[in-house]
């Protein structure tokens, strides 16, 4: 980056950073207008990319004890959150399918699913792009699916259709697996944090699979309208699997199977007890053992993504500070009169909140700063805090109206066959339909497995 455009994007930050603080100063305590003021820094250089994320991310360490919000060992122990390991163990296991190939296999399977009709594929996209990001990043899954997306026709208009199922399929899919995406884990050590349950893996599947599935057969349906039934050129062979990728699958299925015998099925069945983090990283540094000989540290460390670690200790760094200097409290005080409503139309209000609010900022700065805050609110007023949370992580990923709002969106925008415009409609439409059926799902499903 040239040093002058990066030194006026640090300083347009800084100014920013520095009007909300005196801004709040006039309603705040110092130490919470400093913390405003913190996360509004973070989130413009963030955005910005004055810096790079990973740096950006470890300056709460600096930060937070520099102007008295929480002192040094308190702000870094968050970088330590054991989700960071289960985060970490389950990316492991994601380089492995990605150096295997196992994701093209994958995908290819998914794709021969569905008719080989313009109709048909955007399915076979959507669904494999959601499949591939339960499991990889969606960043990754949208870059791995693009070009195949761009190859299936030459038509532009269906071109536009095929990478905006890809992306918007990826987005879905992220919310599937407690690992899914970044909003999941930030829940996940919330809850530890407020020595709230756990929700297990498998539960988190069986409770937000259903809603994903219907959200990716309403996408579907609306990229496929004024479609007709024109065949694509999807391909009609595949290698089969190698040793290496049967290894990976072998992994993944024991996997699963030790996920599935370790979650309680109250009453009859207590589950193995076994903390899930422990587990995914287990299985994660089996991959470097000679027997697997999968993954090799000094060839494939660079692909780790430490950026993103560094960046969920951010998000369980603000979320402690949110707490810890009252802030949390106050801003849920200031919500009280959401408190007189009927939970659905609270749950309402909080989806739609999310959804809009997500699509111009950080999902995950913006679920760090909000679960604290719905938390004390849910307190406060006596309701549930685990339902009104589990809405607002899942909104949080459901951004399809613009570019900025998430990676996949950019990266399919950077394909040129899709303009801002378009994305804005079809986003749009999907926001409100994803906030009717998550509050759907919340009020007559959710609550009774919560």
């Amino acid at each position: 980056m040239d040093t002058r455009k990066q030194s006026k994007k640090l300083w347009i930050a800084l100014g920013i950073a520095s009007s909300v603080f005196f801004l709040s100063m006039l309603l705040l305590t110092f130490t919470q207008a400093a913390l405003i003021a913190s996360i509004v820094l973070l989130v413009a250089l963030w955005s910005n990319e004055a810096l790079p994320m990973a740096v950006v991310s470890l300056l709460p360490i600096i930060l937070f004890p520099a102007f008295g919000i929480t002192d040094t060992k308190t702000t870094a122990l968050n970088y330590a959150n054991p989700i960071v390991y289960l985060f970490f163990g389950g990316f492991l296991l994601a380089i492995a399918v990605e150096k295997s190939g196992l994701h093209r296999w994958m995908a290819h399977h998914l794709l021969g699913l569905f008719p080989k009709t313009a109709k048909g594929v955007i399915f076979a996209l959507a669904f494999t792009a959601a499949a591939l990001s339960s499991l990889l990043s969606n960043t990754t899954t949208t870059l791995l699916l693009m070009s195949m997306g761009l190859f299936l026709s030459t038509i532009p208009a269906v071109q536009m259709r095929y990478l905006l199922a890809i992306a918007y399929g990826a987005s879905i899919g992220g919310i599937m697996t407690p690992v899914g995406t970044a909003p999941n884990l930030i829940l996940l050590g919330i809850l530890g944090e407020h020595s709230l349950p756990q929700i297990p893996f498998v539960q988190w599947v069986i409770m937000v699979a259903p809603l994903a599935l219907v959200m990716l057969a309403m996408m579907g349906w609306i990229l496929g309208i004024g479609l007709g039934d024109e065949p694509s050129h999807a391909s009609e062979s595949h290698p089969p699997l190698t040793f290496a990728q049967k290894k990976v699958l072998f992994l993944l299925g024991t996997l699963m199977a030790v996920l599935l015998v370790n979650a309680p099925i109250k009453p009859y069945w207590n589950g193995l007890g076994l903390a899930e983090e422990g587990v995914m990283l287990t299985f994660g540094l089996l991959l470097f053992l000679p027997q697997f000989d999968l993954l090799d540290w000094m060839e494939d460390k660079g692909k780790i993504p430490f950026r993103i670690m560094f960046l969920f200790g951010a998000g369980f760094a603000i979320a402690k500070a949110f707490s810890d200097t009252g802030l949390a409290d106050a801003t849920a005080q200031s919500l009280g009169v959401l408190g007189t409503l009927a939970p659905w139309m609270i749950l309402l209000a909080i989806a739609t909140m999310i959804t809009f609010t997500t699509e111009i900022t950080s999902n995950t700065a913006l679920i760090s700063v909000m679960l604290p805050v719905i938390y004390a609110f849910s307190i406060q007023n006596h309701f549930d805090p685990l339902l009104f949370m589990m809405v607002a992580t899942i909104c949080a990923s459901y951004a399809f109206m613009l570019p900025i709002a998430t990676p996949p969106n950019a990266i399919v925008m950077s394909s040129g066959v899709i303009s801002i415009g378009t994305m804005a409609r079809y986003g749009l439409v999907l926001n409100v339909i994803g906030i009717v059926l998550i509050v759907l799902f919340a009020h007559f499903y959710w609550k009774n497995l919560l």
